[in-house]
């Protein structure tokens, strides 16, 4: 009866670490002091979604695209094209 109770708990405990976030990203976004900092990480900035076009012109990187990162970041959008800190 104890091996089948350590084995239950054993499968509980593996099914709760599989629902865990894979990517800590997903689980905070980090808010960046400049935009230096986030394109050190994030070469052509960040998008909150895909269909967001560049007002500024042809940008060298391609921007991530993550709603969470870029409400964390969204004063860094200066020209309040939807693409935070633009390369």
């Amino acid at each position: 009866m104890k091996k089948l109770l350590r084995a239950t708990l054993a499968c509980l405990a593996l099914f709760t670490l599989s629902l865990a976030p894979a990517n800590p990203a997903d689980a905070a976004a980090k808010k960046f002091k400049n935009c230096t900092e986030l394109n050190k990480t994030y070469k052509g900035g960040v998008a909150k979604n895909k269909t967001i076009k560049n007002k500024g012109g042809k940008t060298q990187y391609k921007p991530l695209v993550n709603a969470a990162l870029y409400q964390a970041n969204i004063g860094k959008d200066r020209d309040r094209d939807g693409i935070a800190c633009e390369r």
